[in-house]
């Protein structure tokens, strides 16, 4: 019988370990590291403030979990391309800056849902508020 050759390596719970540390070390690196992502935790602080004020329900913090992860990891992503565009193409060169670009549209796509989904969540408490 023929031997494999793709056979995985066993479970190792100090692999999975030092994973998790790594992948700790890549969350602080990107909060230092990433101006906008500064932005983005004022701005949730901000939300967080709202939605302990207005008591939302379970359902409406789980939208501002999602929407708040959704920008997170789209910011998370688009430095990780950044990072890599800057290491392969270190001279100007029009695909690495329409790599770029996209990479960050993405953020914006992500950072105007989670606007939509904040007004959807916040507007029907601040209307009741005025009234």
């Amino acid at each position: 019988m023929e031997e494999r050759i793709d056979t995985p390596e066993e479970f190792s719970l100090l692999k999975r370990a030092k994973s998790f540390a790594h992948a700790g070390r890549g969350v602080l690196l990107f909060i230092r590291t990433t101006h906008n992502a500064w932005l983005h935790v004022l701005a949730l602080f901000v939300v967080v403030a709202l939605g302990i004020y207005f008591s939302l329900s379970t359902l409406e913090w789980a939208l501002i979990v999602l929407a708040a992860g959704f920008v997170f990891v789209a910011e998370a992503f688009n430095t990780a391309i950044e990072i890599d565009i800057d290491l392969t193409s270190p001279e100007y060169h029009p695909y690495a800056r329409d790599t770029k670009d996209v990479a960050a549209g993405a953020v914006l796509l992500a950072a105007l849902t989670a606007l939509v989904i904040g007004l959807l969540v916040f507007m029907p408490h601040l209307v009741t508020l005025l009234n």
